[in-house]
């Protein structure tokens, strides 16, 4: 895998600004569907996420969002900002009773996270490619409290890098563990349950229905954004097969997408009707595990 990092100079509003071009391999490019999700959803609806930083780095990235914006289309920018939502309110409920914890965002890309919910005392460690965390540092360098760990999750080293382990660890995971056969998610598990005994987790996945009827759509949304060979490799329908795997996982909580998110009448029915075909169904889920 490579990547390339460019400063181009750029004109807005008649000055010139310089700007970054990025090239990523397909799986990496999908790092950009949720920064741009983001930023439109922040952008158009703030209330249901109000991420600045996240419209801040577009604005820094050498790249025609509009193909994106097309190729994604409303609901699926959406998606991936409720999902941001979702995670934000179990990271913030997590931090309220550990202050101090230590945060770990698996396949960070290029997620803001971060800057949405510190309270000014946890420990927040980013876990990328070595490829992708150079393009982070160059858009987002690190602030303090944070930490940038260029591995692949399958590495064992990088628990290692993670400090202030007594004060609780709470991991995220999200849009990554779909991308990896089941053996790699099951062995990425163990790391954890190894290395962070009582520390928790929330990732989200789809069952295999969804990921077989989906197929063709999330072909021609990735293509449409300019990525041709990324596909969903791991299924996940409920979480209790993972504790079969491991009878040191616990499971929390499981509950569809689009839980507690207000139907806004702004996204007009079709949308609606979608959000509650996806509640009513679990076609894409959260899980919230213990390990």
């Amino acid at each position: 895998m490579g990547f390339a990092v460019q400063l181009r100079p750029c004109a807005r509003n008649g000055m010139i600004k310089d700007r970054i071009n990025i090239d990523l391999d397909a799986v990496e490019k999908t790092l950009l569907i949720p920064l741009w999700s983001r930023a439109k959803l922040s952008r158009e609806h703030a209330p249901l996420l109000n991420d600045a930083k996240a419209i801040e780095i577009v604005e820094k990235i050498d790249l025609d969002f509009s193909t994106l914006d097309t190729a994604l289309r409303f609901e699926g920018a959406l998606l991936n900002a409720v999902r941001s939502k979702q995670f934000d309110d179990k990271i913030k409920a997590y931090i309220a009773e550990h202050p101090r914890a230590s945060v770990v965002n698996i396949g960070a890309g290029l997620d803001t996270t971060f800057y949405r919910i510190d309270n000014g005392l946890i420990h927040w460690y980013d876990l990328d490619l070595p490829d992708v965390i150079a393009i982070r540092r160059q858009l987002l360098p690190e602030p303090d409290r944070t930490t940038y760990i260029a591995r692949s999750l399958l590495d064992p080293s990088w628990c290692k890098d993670v400090k202030h382990t007594e004060k609780g660890v709470f991991t995220i995971a999200g849009g990554v563990l779909i991308w990896f056969d089941e053996p790699q998610v099951k062995q990425f598990f163990s790391l954890l349950a190894d290395n962070f005994p009582g520390g928790e987790i929330v990732f989200d996945a789809i069952p295999k229905l969804s990921a077989l009827l989906g197929k063709w759509s999330l072909r021609r949304s990735l293509r449409g954004a300019g990525i041709k060979e990324a596909r969903v490799k791991w299924t996940l329908k409920d979480a209790n097969k993972i504790t079969k795997w491991d009878t040191r996982i616990k499971v929390v909580e499981q509950f569809p997408y689009f839980r507690d998110i207000p139907r806004n009448p702004a996204w007009g029915g079709r949308t609606k009707r979608w959000m509650d075909f996806v509640d009513k169904h679990k076609t894409s889920n959260i899980f919230h595990l213990q390990v």
